[in-house]
This record gives C-alpha cells, sequence and structure tokens, in this order.
C-alpha cells in the first residue's frame, strides 16, 4: 500500500510542473483536465502524508529496538510504535478509500436528464419535484447548472428537461441517480384523497470533451422550426427552434429554449455530443458486465431505484437498502446523507475486489 500512495504523491508533483508549462496553460481544455486531477488528488496529500509519516516512525522505532542497549530508549521507542500503529489503524482504512481506482469520468461535468414517466399528469409534476431537488442541491454544493433543452405539459409538470452540471466531482457524485424513481402520494390532480404511483427517471451522463467524441458535420441533418410554448414574441415567428439527427445512430435533439437559433444549435450539438459519449462508452462497459452489475453507481436506467413515500414522510434507496423518515428535507436539496451513502458503498465493494 505504500507503493501506491508514493505513486500519488509523485503523481500530485507530476501534475503540478504539467500545469506549469505554457504549452499547458494555452491549452484551455487540457488545462482544466489536468486541473480537475490535481485538486482531486490534492486534497488526499495531507492523509497521504501523514501516513508515511506514521509508517516511518514505526520503522525507526524497530531499529531503536533492534540495535539500542539503553533499555529506557527502547522502553520509548516501544511506547512510540504502540501509539503509532493505534493511529495507523484508523488512517489505514482511510487510505485504503482514497487509493480505491476512481473512475476517470468522477470530475467531469454531469448531463441530467428527467423524464416523466407512467402517471400522467402526477408523473410530470413529480419530474418538476426532482428537479426542483436536484437544483436546490445543486445550489448548496456551489455549483452551476444550464439547461439544455426541455418541454413541459400542465400545472407546471415538466415533460423532459436537460441540463448540464458544472462543479468539482459532479458526475462522479450525480451519477447515483441514474435510474427510476417512483412516487406514492395523494396527486394535485386526485379529489377523492387516494395515494397514486406514479415514477420519473433520470439519467445522468459525464460531459463528453471534444477530443473524446468528434462529430462529422456531414453526418448531421438540421432542421429548424419555430418554438412552441413559453418564450415571448419569438414564438412561432422565428425559426429559432434546432433539431438534429446524427445521421449513422438515428439520434435526434432538439433545442427551443433560447430565442436565438445560435445558441439553440450550440446546445444541442452539446446534448448530442454527450449521446453518443454515452452510447460510446455503453458499448465499452457492456463488455464489463458481470463487473458492473455490482456496482451501485451503474445501474440499469430502467431500474427502479428510489421510492418517495410522502404520506410516510419516508424516502428508500434500494440498491443499498437505506430508509429515511426525512423526505421532506431530502426533497428541498438535502441529499447529502443518500449521495454519502451510496459512494461509500461503492467504496467498500471496490475495496473488497481489490484486496486491499
Amino acid at each position: 500500500m505504500r507503493k501506491k500512495v508514493e505513486h500519488f504523491i509523485n503523481r500530485y508533483h507530476e501534475l503540478e510542473h504539467q500545469l506549469a508549462q505554457p504549452q499547458t496553460a494555452s491549452n484551455p481544455s487540457q488545462m482544466e483536465k489536468l486541473g480537475k486531477e490535481y485538486n482531486s488528488i490534492g486534497k488526499n496529500i495531507p492523509i497521504f502524508k501523514q501516513y508515511l509519516k506514521i509508517l516511518d516512525t514505526i520503522t525507526e522505532a524497530k531499529q531503536i529496538i533492534e540495535n539500542e542497549t539503553d533499555a529506557d530508549l527502547v522502553d520509548l521507542a516501544d511506547q512510540e510504535i504502540r501509539e503509532s500503529e493505534i493511529e495507523l489503524e484508523d488512517l489505514e482504512q482511510k487510505v485504503k478509500f482514497l487509493l480505491v481506482p476512481r473512475d476517470p469520468k468522477d470530475v467531469k461535468n454531469a448531463v441530467i436528464e428527467i423524464r416523466a414517466g407512467t402517471g400522467g399528469t402526477e408523473a410530470g409534476i413529480f419530474a418538476a419535484d426532482l428537479y426542483r431537488m436536484y437544483s436546490h442541491f445543486i445550489e448548496r454544493k456551489g455549483w452551476h447548472k444550464e439547461i439544455l433543452g426541455s418541454s413541459y405539459g400542465d400545472l407546471g409538470a415538466i415533460k423532459e428537461i436537460i441540463f448540464m452540471v458544472r462543479g468539482e466531482n459532479a458526475y462522479g457524485i450525480m451519477k447515483y441517480e441514474s435510474g427510476v424513481h417512483r412516487v406514492q402520494r395523494v396527486p394535485q390532480t386526485e379529489t377523492q384523497g387516494r395515494v397514486h404511483t406514479s415514477a420519473a427517471s433520470v439519467a445522468v451522463f459525464p460531459e463528453a470533451d471534444e477530443f473524446e467524441v468528434q462529430i462529422d458535420p456531414n453526418e448531421l441533418r438540421i432542421d429548424l422550426y419555430c418554438s412552441s410554448g413559453p418564450g415571448g414574441q419569438s414564438v412561432n415567428t422565428t425559426y429559432s427552434a434546432v433539431r438534429i439527427v446524427h445521421i449513422p445512430t438515428g439520434i435526434t435533439v432538439t433545442c427551443q429554449d433560447e430565442k436565438s437559433q445560435h445558441k439553440n444549435k450550440a446546445k444541442a450539438l452539446k446534448v448530442l455530443q454527450t449521446r453518443l459519449y454515452e452510447k460510446k462508452l455503453g458499448e465499452i462497459e457492456a463488455q464489463e458486465s458481470a463487473a458492473r452489475k455490482s456496482m451501485v453507481s451503474t445501474g440499469d436506467r430502467s431500474a427502479k431505484i428510489r421510492t418517495y413515500n410522502f404520506p410516510q414522510n419516508r424516502i428508500t434507496d434500494h440498491r443499498i437498502n437505506l430508509t429515511l423518515y426525512s423526505l421532506d428535507r431530502v426533497i428541498d436539496g438535502d441529499l447529502e446523507e443518500l449521495t454519502d451513502a451510496l459512494s461509500i458503498a461503492e467504496l467498500n465493494e471496490k475495496v473488497k475486489q481489490s484486496g486491499m
């Protein structure tokens, strides 16, 4: 384990050197990528150095016991070993977690899609609740959010919304939200007070970098049309809405949120880039399906992952059998207890698999 710790410290200094190079500074994309890795490792450096310091202390104390004839010095060395080993026992578990190979995608920004599922208008209202929940969570984290595409229904319902989340380790934290979210409550549209069950699906993807997904303009069909829904005077009068079809895959994306055709096209291309990246990742991960099934964070998008029971103020995450009676706080954006529990569960699985 010592060699792994030393490797991370060396990598940290290597990144520090690369970030100081003029060629890195002139490449914003590379600068951002290396900067994220540097900051991610940097947070762990104090723990790594403390771990190495304790190991060195134990080694030096053992050498004193082997070579020293002074009984008092031997006793002091023996006491130092006992105290250091107690500290090491606690620190070693933390270091194991930090040494678990992280998915390099974790440091990326995240693209999130929320779609209303079964349940009619109530499903759309629940999708809107999930969007507000994530919006509040994003604010708490100090991240930034940008809507890439949306479609609304009646009573504030959301048919579909796609948004980018920019922030440190955004994908690594938000990836646990992928799957089907089920709600049990009395809908706004229910007149007799009966509890209904409906659902919304959430998909979370890492943002694709330009060098990871190359899009050939000749493989695109771009349609322009009048936007619909809220939007002021430009609605149904200017061809600002954009639909892009990627001919080889048939993937279609649309965007009409902006009044500017240029901005809608840029957002649609970003969504297309992310979906092509997702497809590429899916093909790679399909070859590792046996390992993937055991991972908390990479469950099937169609799998039910969480139930929100409003009458009992209960929320249950089915992947780790965690039930909390604080739904009111969670739906208001207090997701840390859930995301931390899911992260720890995944780390524990990886530690077991690594044999550390």
